[in-house]
């Protein structure tokens, strides 16, 4: 797998918040705390990894499905949760890994800071005591960084994702230059971004797609970048 550079970290910034990088093979993550606590997170980051592993060990149809597999109760909480996720959005379980891992990681990290930001390829979990500002990145499009989302504290802990068809590696079959997803949970975000984007192959199939993703369980809200055009549905405070 190639590395692509993530030019656009260079935008995000919190002066009040402790910012630090954790990279794990192909997990990296950039995180803002309290404090730094990268130890801390990278020891999270080695737990739920190692749960993936090994189920996809056991279990290759996880890693490979580009559809729902069937629910394991005997499966690890991340496993299931992504099971759930991707049935949810009918797509492949790992449609929902990166979310997941912010997710996961975000929560262990809130028994050691009352602020935790964990960004994963555009994949986000949020927890704040002030107000902030998501501003989307959706490659060559004109609308790049014009677009801010603005959430609250209280709407909070929330998954903020985000899946192109024209940017990153992750696998979209659409043409959305960016697809963001907002819901509690970033695991679900995650997986509903790419089933939406997947059904985005051009300006005429924005109102369809949020329409569509909308429907899926957990997701708040959702919004549709293509070239010069965007659309929103659902609970997002444009700013």
């Amino acid at each position: 797998m190639s590395y692509q550079e993530r030019t656009y970290r260079n935008r995000i910034s919190r002066s009040d918040l402790a910012s630090f990088h954790v990279c794990v093979r192909e997990t990296d993550l950039l995180l803002f705390c309290d404090t730094d606590i990268s130890q801390e997170a990278i020891e999270s980051v080695y737990v739920y990894r190692g749960y993936i592993e090994s189920y996809i060990n056991s279990h290759p149809d996880f890693l490979t499905s580009l559809s729902p597999i069937r629910p394991d109760l005997l499966a690890p909480p991340i496993i299931r949760d992504m099971i759930t996720a991707a049935i949810a959005a009918d797509v492949g379980p790992m449609a929902s890994v990166a979310g997941a891992l912010s997710e996961y990681v975000g929560n262990d990290l809130l028994a050691l800071s009352n602020n935790v930001i964990v960004e994963n390829g555009g994949d986000i979990f949020l927890k704040t005591q002030k107000e902030l500002r998501v501003a989307i990145f959706a490659g060559n499009s004109p609308l790049t960084y014009k677009i801010n989302l603005l959430f609250k504290p209280s709407q909070m802990p929330l998954g903020v994702c985000t899946s192109s068809g024209s940017v990153g590696h992750s696998l979209s079959f659409g043409k959305a230059d960016a697809v963001c997803v907002v819901s509690k949970s970033s695991t679900v975000a995650d997986a509903a971004a790419t089933a939406i984007g997947n059904l985005v192959k051009g300006k005429g199939d924005i109102r369809g797609a949020l329409e569509k993703g909308f429907e899926i369980e957990g997701v708040l809200g959702a919004l549709i970048i293509i070239a010069d055009e965007f659309g929103v549905i659902g609970e997002m405070e444009l700013d």
